[in-house]
């Protein structure tokens, strides 16, 4: 890495820039090789290297250990109905997912993602949040922001506003790719009483 002061350039050792990787990584677990090989300002093929290193494995690889560890917690959907991967889930108060722009999520024509992926992405999730057998969509304001393109990656953040209600949860939902806001809703989350949904199975 190469730190530059006026027309002088420090060039970090492999040691320090391995120790600013990791802390980078510790911060936001998210980064692409790409992100990190910028932000280190070497190539992508010296972060590679750094990783293998430090036993630091790729990022998909890390979202699928996250999102295994996590997933057991859902308990109102099942693996096929999340849109994206969860890959940080505190139940009734928080999670995080995330969903790869790929050909199939985009028009083809100027490969823009269909906005009912990104929806579903946010929908999915804070349905997940909650902490019942039976969860459903009420009511949802939302606002899209800026389109989302092909490739991108959208992080979406999920955070339960109220939960006094005995029957109703209200969950914020931010989706952002690079850190930029691209989707902001507000989901008013009906939940089933377990007493109710047992004398209905009775």
């Amino acid at each position: 890495m190469v730190l530059r002061g006026g027309n002088s350039a420090v060039r970090l050792s492999k040691k320090e820039r391995q120790k600013k990787l990791t802390q980078a990584l510790e911060e936001d677990p998210f980064l692409t090789d790409e992100q990190m090989a910028r932000l280190c300002q070497v190539s992508i093929q010296t972060i590679r290297l750094d990783r293998m290193e430090l036993g630091i494995p790729e990022l998909r690889e890390r979202m699928k250990h996250m999102a295994e560890k996590n997933f057991d917690r859902v308990r109102s959907l099942s693996p096929k109905e999340i849109i994206g991967e969860v890959v940080d889930l505190q139940l009734d108060h928080s999670g995080i997912s995330i969903l790869e722009i790929t050909e199939e999520h985009v028009f083809e024509r100027n490969g823009i993602a269909r906005g009912h992926y990104i929806f579903a992405q946010a929908n999915s999730l804070a349905i997940g949040l909650v902490d019942s057998e039976i969860a459903l969509t009420a009511n949802a304001q939302i606002r899209f922001v800026r389109p989302v393109y092909l490739s991108e990656k959208c992080v979406a953040y999920a955070k339960v506003l109220d939960n006094e209600n005995s029957s109703r949860t209200k969950i914020e939902v931010k989706i952002k790719v690079n850190n930029e806001l691209v989707f902001h809703g507000i989901f008013d989350v009906y939940r089933a009483l377990e007493t109710r949904v047992a004398k209905e199975e009775s």
